[in-house]
């Protein structure tokens, strides 16, 4: 992501040093290293520090909580990755966790990752106040994600619900909450005050399902070999996407409406808000 090399070099050398010292087995160790130091775009951490900083605080402070949320988003691309779930043999370009390593393992190793990623907040140099809300956050967008992925692979959902709503239910909690925890952790860090934090959590909410649809477009519209995982599953699964339901056209229109709603969102910081803008850009123009 152009424009945010130093912000992606703060961040890998961060995870990179997160699992030093821990008192746990070098076999899990090394399975969670290849997991969260595979590379990816760094998303969620990197929202974590622009939002603290669109809120005035010092992007450093925000680092354990983004190394947190990034954990938690690489626990769930191992076990996503199961044969139990998506049945994936390549993430990023390299086998999947339990290809390298076992499955045993891969289950092992998610397991650890949520575990430390509370852990992490826990270092955290903000006040402790700050630090529970952090940690309620997280533990909250975590749920709402293994709901999601409840929703999306053993359903659940209300059957008298359009296919629009239930698409939108699944991937709000899936994908987004995630996403909009990473956003409302970096203002909580950075003492936002009630206007901005809403502000934030209002880009972060729309940002969150924008980044899912372009995701579906891209497993329609791309190969393999052009996003480093497998493409076309989606379709050959049967499952619910934006573009099965509501077409390619009108799904690149949703994600115009969304990208618009992040960039009024971020009207309240006026110039604080470029860093936020330029990445909702990238978001909804991405092809990987």
């Amino acid at each position: 992501m152009a424009g945010h090399e130093p912000y992606l070099l703060e961040i890998e050398a961060y995870l990179a040093a997160c699992l030093g010292g821990r008192d746990l087995p070098e076999n899990l160790i090394g399975a969670c290293r290849y997991a969260l130091l595979a590379g990816g775009k760094r998303l969620r951490p990197l929202l974590t520090m622009l939002c603290c900083e669109c809120c005035g605080g010092e992007r450093s402070l925000a680092l354990p909580a983004g190394a947190a949320v990034e954990m938690i988003h690489a626990f769930s691309l191992v076990h996503d990755d199961l044969p139990a779930m998506d049945d994936d043999d390549l993430r990023r370009g390299r086998p999947t966790v339990h290809i390298k390593f076992s499955e045993a393992m891969a289950i092992l190793a998610g397991d650890a990752l949520q575990a430390l990623a509370f852990d992490e907040i826990c270092r955290s140099r903000v006040p402790p106040a700050q630090v529970a809300t952090v940690i309620r956050e997280l533990a909250e967008a975590t749920s709402r994600m293994i709901a999601g992925q409840v929703h999306d692979t053993l359903g659940g959902l209300d059957p008298l619900d359009s296919p629009r709503r239930q698409l939108e239910i699944i991937h709000r909690n899936k994908t987004g909450a995630l996403i909009r925890a990473a956003c409302r952790m970096g203002a909580i860090v950075a003492a936002a005050r009630q206007r901005e934090l809403e502000a934030i959590t209002r880009y972060g909410e729309a940002v969150g399902l924008m980044f899912q649809i372009v995701d579906d477009l891209i497993d329609v519209t791309q190969s393999p070999e052009h996003t480093g995982k497998a493409t076309g599953k989606d379709k050959e699964a049967g499952k619910m996407t934006f573009p099965a339901v509501l077409g390619i056209e009108e799904s690149k229109k949703e994600i115009d409406r969304l990208h618009g709603e992040a960039r009024e969102a971020l009207g309240v910081f006026e110039k604080r808000g470029a860093a936020l803008s330029a990445l909702a850009e990238y978001l909804a123009t991405r092809t990987r």
